[in-house]
């Protein structure tokens, strides 16, 4: 503090910088590059014709992306092969050895249901589109009994996560539905058709938005099947098949066929 002068100005006081340090601040190798000013003249190696060549299309202006010359695009000619499938869906693959690695960092709850708000919010998925598939690398290493709720399973996983004493039950979501669910406006397990036990009922009343259920055949058929663990294949009797199209062997309606069958022959022994 300089002398002579009063404690309750400290603007007036001469401030002190090590010059060293200043001029030896710099950015770190490669962290930016250096603008290349072209047509500068010939010591800067992009002078005159600033790196184009001399003459021609590419020097006095721009090429069209794909332009050939002037003839037939190759796309006419040949045609543009292939097609982008509009029912595929966008899964976010989730492996057990990493479920299993955040249990155990105490980033995910064992004794709770984990959804895909918990695998979010755990930071342990991220950029979710049309859903959480789960697979089975890792299986080996799966000690604690989870209660995972997911939109897709493999075989593999399901057996691995049942051996262990957990669960797996497979349900339908949206891009919407997941957006809200991660922000907290949308029960992540019940819906209006889902019967599932997680231990106690949650209160979908506190949500603002109700999560939706699957209207497409594909969808409708894939949960209902008891093999996917699907949340809806409680809709199914014993011995039926999860198609809402082909019907299981023997489940038809014998009765109304024999009393049919049965009037047909009384019929022809008719005389008039």
């Amino acid at each position: 503090m300089a002398k002579g002068l009063p404690p309750f100005l400290p603007f007036l006081y001469p401030q002190q910088r090590s010059a060293s340090i200043l001029s030896g601040l710099s950015d770190n190798s490669g962290a930016y590059h250096k603008k290349i000013r072209r047509g500068r003249g010939p010591s800067s190696g992009k002078g005159k014709t600033s790196g184009r060549g001399q003459k021609g299309q590419k020097a006095h202006g721009k090429v069209p992306r794909g332009f050939n010359g002037g003839q037939t695009p190759d796309e006419v000619v040949h045609g543009i092969r292939g097609f982008e499938n509009q029912f595929s869906v966008d899964m976010k693959p989730l492996n057990l050895v990493k479920v299993q690695s955040w249990v155990e960092q105490g980033r995910l709850d064992p004794s709770k249901p984990i959804t895909v708000r918990e695998l979010v919010k755990s930071r342990c998925i991220h950029g979710v589109q049309d859903g959480v598939k789960l697979l089975a690398k890792g299986s080996e290493k799966i000690t604690s009994p989870l209660n995972i709720i997911v939109s897709r399973a493999s075989a593999s996983a399901i057996a691995a996560i049942e051996a262990a004493g957990g669960s797996v039950t497979t349900r339908y979501y949206t891009p919407f539905a997941i957006k809200r669910i991660t922000h907290g406006e949308t029960d992540p397990i019940h819906s209006l058709q889902s019967r599932i036990d997680v231990g106690g009922q949650s209160e979908t009343s506190a949500y603002p938005k109700r999560l939706p259920d699957p209207t497409g055949r594909k969808d409708i058929e894939y949960y209902r099947d008891p093999a996917h663990r699907g949340y809806l294949s409680y809709q199914l009797d014993e011995g039926q098949g999860p198609s809402l199209f082909f019907k299981t062997p023997g489940t038809g309606n014998l009765v109304a066929k024999r009393v049919k069958k049965k009037a047909a022959s009384g019929a022809e022994n008719r005389l008039w």
